[in-house]
């Protein structure tokens, strides 16, 4: 396969996170442009927030979706993980990267979406599940204590490269934790971190919203 071929399927892969789910449902199934509603942001927290769980699974489910199936992308490539394992990770790295962007900036949306948490989650499932896993239970231990899904998303992005860097790549897989897979764990955890300043900030300020299960907040 020739390198145009490779940035054929590097876009596409943009494209796909440029899909905005949450734009789509709100718009659709409710009649609103979420980017107007609660905190602007056109992702499954922002559903979640305005027009609660039943709006915020799907929403969920489609951008993890999404970073899932932008590395299987690979598949079409002529790439061979047994040949060159730190290439075939770069590249499975790479097409989640544009996933991200793609949803962060979405050109079938305005270039205005999510923060790409969910979208970032299929990624990481994909090409490192066992060190994702423990970061979602962080998210999980978090959210079900503090109810605030952006600290909760902040501590499992903090935690993550310890997980793959540490844990994996130093004490129970070592052999199988490459040197690409531990940079993109910082390069993931710096995305999430920079996307989430905003709410770093109202945390700190004491201003950050909890999330809450009952009646819908705004419609």
């Amino acid at each position: 396969m020739n390198n145009v071929m490779y940035f054929v399927w590097l876009a596409a892969a943009y494209l796909l996170g440029s899909v905005s789910s949450a734009v789509w449902v709100a718009r659709t199934k409710h009649g609103i442009n979420i980017r107007e509603h609660g905190s602007g942001n056109a992702g499954a927290t922002n559903i979640l927030r305005v027009l609660g769980p039943r709006a915020a699974l799907p929403v969920f489910i489609f951008d993890f979706l999404k970073g899932l199936a932008a590395v299987q992308f690979i598949r079409f490539t002529a790439l061979d993980s047994q040949v060159n394992p730190e290439l075939y990770t770069g590249y499975e790295i790479a097409l989640g990267i544009c996933a991200v962007v793609g949803h962060i900036f979405p050109v079938f949306a305005s270039f205005k979406g999510g923060k790409g948490v969910a979208t970032i989650a299929g990624i990481l499932v994909a090409i490192s599940p066992y060190p994702m896993l423990l970061a979602l239970t962080v998210f999980l231990v978090t959210f079900l204590t503090t109810r605030y899904v952006s600290l909760s998303s902040v501590m499992a992005a903090i935690t993550f490269p310890v997980f793959v860097i540490f844990l994996f790549g130093m004490i129970l897989m070592p052999e199988k934790t490459s040197l690409t897979l531990k940079c993109f764990s910082l390069i993931a955890s710096t995305m999430i971190i920079i996307t989430h300043r905003k709410n770093i900030r109202r945390l700190r300020n004491g201003t950050e919203n909890k999330i809450s299960f009952g009646k819908r907040r705004e419609q």
